[in-house]
């Protein structure tokens, strides 16, 4: 499925799953199931109601993830209210009894934590959750210090609450985009006349201006309450003496005055074929048809779960005949999708979702009808069954042989999420036994009864999104849906078995040299044709295995003087293999875990792939046959050409989306090989350009494998010889064009670059760069640049963010290239109103020039180096940094010195070394700026 459209999708699917607010009698969920939670977890809950759930975990080693989660969202905010509770989620970093504000943040960075990665909050209809990533158990008690501040300490100055305000709003102006407003028409359909469609998150702009100090503690007091909080600590700690700081430290919470009642959630109305026609210039073409039905708010149990997953057998096959469609020849959509969602324990919900071209929703609205209705008039073969069964039953054996090395933070998202959505928290082995316990007895009848009932209820419910006018409007619609609801359905072609083309390629690669890198646990491998191999073992994760083919040299391949097809390289996998199509191949390798990713970067055209041991042959063979054997089929071109052109016109709608579309190209100085394609060069584009573009690459360029995981280095050895070491010879020593690997800075200006977009008036973007120099330059001094930004970043956060409330989250970066030699840059951007953006220019070039002349203090060298170091720290203890950084490094062995050289380098700068690289790199009159404000495009 194309990402833009999943992207898409995927904003109502986040919705499902949330617990109903108000009054509950405190327990966990399994007190009254027959599923089984997961043993590792200790469940308890205080005397004041407040559950807990505390688990060991040791991936990452030293690690630990908090969780407060706060069983009120704004469902529960009266008229009044609305966006109290995204405004108190911001107020609790605004100080407490025992934290000054503006003292929180600055306790986590010196604890090495850092803001937006490791320590974040958020606000749904149903919840508020805040979580803290701690790099050290030791500071377990801080986090739950701070998270005991947050549950009933809260100050909410007036002051800080009037400084919050411009925050907020600025969040409110960064989330009003075409596509936010798709998702409220979408909700307002599925779920006319229920609260939901009244209480988004956000607010009220006129509520965030004016509610006074107030207000706001009135909601925090009637909703911030132990018998609506649940705290979830996982990681590398003892459960026994973790669980008895969270009994010494929240016990004593009680609640303040009356709460919040239990809202009326409404009910689903009974209606047959509705239509609303929606028309948002700058929002994706879409159509969308639902059927809504009252929300089953039985327990989870045995019995719920297998009527589940019936269900979702079902819809998988639909979304297999949808997926083989969308790369039809004369597809009748770009992608389409169908769930079955619980909407906020409002209602249950059966969506098929299609994005289309602007003109295009007539054919995209009738295959979608056609295809339901041969689901529930002629069900589904044994064959699809069973291939669905295979697939699922793969995914959940590969998470039970993974079971030891969960990360943890996705533990403790897991924990917050089955308490939000009144599910009990099972381990990979009950979820495995459930299922395989379901389908003993599945029958396709059973799954034929289950889509009927799925797309029964409430509707059908059609919705037509698009950013043009549709002709004839809400009646066009109505009759075109009638007109293909009339027509007869024939039953589905059978499908035919194909065996996997690709399980030889010739000869297996000898080895011709070898290399071990001790002090990295790597070793180097080079194949008589030429292709080379870098292998990691670790036991970070069991039973994953990281697989990256490096093929040429990326952009420093690709013409500096004139655009080139790029943006196709997308399009290589969908395009399948020159004996099988992508669809095909799916079919053929069910119940395989495998996966295929192919990308353009700096230096390499990029093939990825993520598995399993038990399937690493097929991996491999896999991404050797996109390589050997590309199927280059225009219909992958033609559906990645269509989500071009439907995407361009939604990047230009706000500014977000044209500093998107927009600032690589411009801070490389106009560079094509960092352009998004225009309209014309798409619509121009013939289906041969994908071959044009990579076919000479894919048949000789050098090879560089690099394997990471749970492998051995034979096993990684012998299934790189089968596959890449069996390839003809590739070319020796290819290096990239005498100026390929040459860019450059855009020239400063007097005045800003402007570009326009189609957004509100009151929404801006604005951005001021500096260059800086490759990485190779001085390693050490690259560093002290990279501290340098992330002292900016805190300066402009506790300036422009925090005491002036300008923006909701200015970003800075400092990124030093480490192909292109002579190129790096600096940056800091926010989100703003435009009759701000002088003052904030202003603003950052103050503190530039300040951190030049007056130096740091050893407190802000703390706050930037010790997040940094904890970062990397954490991410060595992934397969994830070694795919990263290993990748292309028999190529550039200078990438080893990097990862060697990482944290020695950073432990020895100084507050002397980031005042230098500032006043170096930072230069007033190098700065270069750029605004993005409405106007005409």
């Amino acid at each position: 499925m194309s990402r833009l459209f999943a992207a898409t999708f995927a904003a109502i699917a986040l919705l499902a799953g949330q617990a109903l607010a108000g009054p509950r009698s405190p327990h966990w969920e399994q007190s009254g199931s027959d599923v089984k939670a997961d043993p590792a977890v200790r469940f308890g809950v205080l005397a004041n109601g407040m559950r807990y759930a505390v688990m060991r975990n040791a991936t990452p080693a030293g690690q630990v993830s908090v969780r407060l989660r706060i069983g009120s969202g704004s469902l529960e905010e009266t008229d009044a209210e609305q966006g109290l509770a995204h405004v108190l989620e911001h107020m609790a970093f605004k100080g407490s009894t025992h934290v000054p504000e503006g003292d929180m943040l600055k306790i986590l960075e010196r604890a090495g934590l850092a803001f937006g990665a490791d320590t974040n909050a958020s606000t749904g209809w149903t919840q508020t959750v805040f979580q803290l990533d701690l790099p050290r158990p030791e500071l377990i008690d801080t986090g739950l210090m701070l998270m005991r501040e947050t549950g009933s300490e809260l100050s909410i100055d007036p002051k800080a609450l009037a400084s919050e305000r411009g925050v907020v709003l600025s969040e409110e102006r960064l989330r009003d985009t075409p596509g936010y407003r798709a998702l409220k028409a979408q909700i307002e359909l599925l779920a006319h006349g229920q609260r939901i469609t009244r209480r988004f998150p956000i607010g009220q702009v006129e509520v965030i201006k004016d509610a006074p100090a107030s207000l706001v503690r009135k909601f925090y007091e009637a909703n911030y309450r132990p018998d609506r909080a649940t705290l979830v600590v996982v990681g590398d700690i003892d459960p026994a003496a973790v669980e008895a700081k969270i009994k010494a430290k929240f016990s004593d919470w009680r609640t303040v005055g009356p709460e919040t009642a239990a809202p009326d959630l409404g009910r689903v109305e009974k209606r047959g074929l509705t239509v609303s026609l929606v028309q948002l210039p700058g929002g994706q073409a879409q159509i969308l048809v639902g059927w809504a039905r009252p929300y089953d708010p039985s327990p989870d149990s045995l019995a719920k779960r297998r009527r589940e997953y019936v269900e979702n057998l079902a819809l998988e096959v639909l979304n297999r005949r949808f997926a083989r469609l969308a790369l039809a020849p004369k597809p009748p959509f770009i992608a389409a999708e169908a769930g079955f969602e619980d909407l906020l324990h409002s209602e249950k919900v059966a969506i098929v979702q299609a994005s289309t071209a602007p003109d295009g929703w007539r054919p995209a609205l009738a295959t979608v009808d056609e295809e339901v209705r041969r689901l529930v008039k002629f069900g589904v073969s044994k064959a699809e069954i069973d291939r669905e069964i295979t697939r699922t039953r793969a995914t959940l054996a590969n998470a039970l042989a993974g079971e030891a090395t969960r990360p943890t933070n996705d533990l403790a998202n897991s924990l917050v999420e089955s308490a939000d959505s009144d599910l009990v928290f099972t381990s990979p082995g009950e979820d495995l036994a459930i299922f395989d316990a379901a389908m003993k007895t599945i029958t396709p009848a059973e799954v034929d009864r289950a889509a009927r009932a799925v797309f029964a209820g409430s509707g059908p419910l059609v919705e037509v999104e698009n950013p043009v006018p549709t002709a004839g409007g809400e009646a066009a619609v109505r009759a075109a849906y009638i007109e293909a609801d009339a027509k007869p359905v024939i039953a589905p072609a059978a499908e035919t078995l194909t065996d996997w083309p690709y399980a030889s390629f010739g000869k297996p690669g000898v080895v011709k040299s070898r290399r071990e890198i001790a002090d990295l646990g790597v070793t180097e491998v080079t194949f008589d044709n030429g292709v080379t191999l870098s292998v990691k073992p670790t036991k970070y994760r069991q039973d994953q295995v990281l697989v990256t083919v490096d093929i040429g040299h990326g952009r420093e391949d690709l013409p500096r003087d004139r655009p080139t097809p790029a943006w196709a390289a997308a399009a290589l996998v969908d395009g399948g293999f020159g004996k099988l199509s992508f669809e095909d191949s799916q079919r053929v390798l069910a119940g395989h875990i495998y996966d295929a990713n192919f990308s353009i970067t700096d230096n390499a055209f990029e093939l990825r792939g993520a598995t399993r041991p038990a399937d690493l042959a097929t991996q491999m063979q896999v991404l050797a046959a996109y390589i050997a054997d590309p199927g280059y089929r225009p219909e992958a071109l033609e559906r990645l050409r269509q989500t071009w052109l439907t995407a361009l016109p939604q990047l230009a709608a706000t500014p977000g989306g044209v500093l998107r579309r927009d600032f690589e190209r411009l801070i490389h100085a106009g560079d094509p090989r960092w352009a998004t394609p225009d309209q014309a060069e798409l619509e121009a584009a013939k289906p041969s350009v994908l071959r044009a573009l990579l076919s000479a690459t894919l048949t000789s360029a050098p090879i560089e494998v690099t394997i990471i995981g749970d492998v051995t280095v034979d096993q990684a050895i012998a299934q790189t010889a089968a596959t890449f070491g069996a390839l003809p010879p590739r070319r020796a020593d290819d290096p990239p064009p005498s100026d390929g690997d040459k860019t450059a800075f855009p020239t400063p200006a007097v005045s800003p670059v402007t570009l326009t977009d189609g957004g509100r008036p009151d929404q801006a973007m604005a951005v001021i760069a500096w260059p800086v120099t490759g990485f190779y330059h001085d390693m050490q001094e690259a560093r002290a640049t990279m501290l340098a930004g992330e002292v900016l970043q805190n300066r402009v956060e506790e300036k422009v963010r925090a005491a002036e409330g300008a923006t909701y989250s200015p970003e800075t970066a400092v990124a030093l290239s480490e192909v292109f030699p002579d190129y790096g840059v600096a940056y800091a951007a926010v989100e703003i109103p435009p009759d701000k953006i002088p003052r904030f220019f202003t603003e950052v070039r103050e503190i530039v020039e300040e951190m030049a002349a007056k130096g740091i203090t050893a407190d802000e060298l703390a706050r930037a180096r010790n997040p940094r170091i904890a970062t990397i720290e954490k991410a060595q203890l992934g397969n994830e940094y070694w795919q990263a950084r290993l990748a292309g490094s028999i190529g550039d062995p200078r990438r080893l010195d990097i990862i060697r050289s990482t944290l020695p380098d950073y432990a020895k700068v100084t507050e002397a070394d980031v005042q230098a690289a500032t006043k170096r790199w930072l230069a007033p009159d190098t700065a270069w700026e750029l605004v993005i404000k409405q106007g005409a495009s």
